[in-house]
């Protein structure tokens, strides 16, 4: 079993960033932002922070045109509104996914995006709703330095949305593929109205 992290910058600094990421013997950051940019904490610009994490002999490679959770294709869109069901259905973003297993091959890999919480963030309910089944073991650093493997993330997230954890009806697979859902509905990018 291969083991993947995720972290979100949050408004750290970046020695912060750095030693959280050391923490867990991080080797590579994959950027799966959409832009790889933050007006409020320019210390993860994606240029600044290559030059901070290469300083410390951490790779990093930018896979928010694969992973990130905007589109340019309006197939992506309903009514202004990204639908990740549509997002992981195309190419560029099963391409991403790939990079990412292939990376995993020389690298202690880790998703980075900006949420602090995996729970409100693409990383957990796009990217990694899609490496679950492989045989990856997905841990996610909290803000503290602690990890929460992503089963223990859906357990949450499913208390989190109020949806019961066994059904007459339902396995516990399709309820957890319930709450990625109804999350993933709450947390998608949409359009202001004057994007077009």
């Amino acid at each position: 079993m291969n083991d993947l992290f995720t972290i979100g910058h949050s408004t750290h600094t970046t020695e912060k960033f750095v030693e959280l990421l050391s923490m867990h013997g991080i080797t590579a950051v994959c950027d799966v932002r959409s832009s790889p940019y933050s007006k409020y904490n320019p210390q993860f610009n994606r240029e600044t922070l290559q030059k901070e994490l290469k300083a410390h002999g951490m790779a990093y490679v930018f896979l928010g045109d694969h992973l990130g959770p905007r589109s340019d294709d309006p197939e992506c869109y309903t009514d202004g509104k990204v639908q990740y069901d549509q997002l992981a259905e195309k190419s560029r973003f099963r391409q991403g996914l790939d990079r990412v297993r292939k990376g995993m091959a020389s690298y202690r890999v880790a998703l980075m995006c900006s949420e602090k919480d995996p729970l409100t963030c693409h990383r957990m309910i796009l990217v990694c709703r899609h490496l679950r089944a492989d045989e990856i073991d997905i841990w996610h650093i909290l803000e503290d330095g602690r990890v929460e493997n992503n089963r223990d993330s859906e357990k949450r997230l499913m208390d989190h949305l109020k949806i019961p954890q066994a059904e007459l009806f339902d396995t516990e697979e399709d309820l957890i593929q319930r709450a990625y859902n109804k999350q993933g509905e709450r947390i998608a990018y949409a359009k202001k109205r004057d994007e077009g």
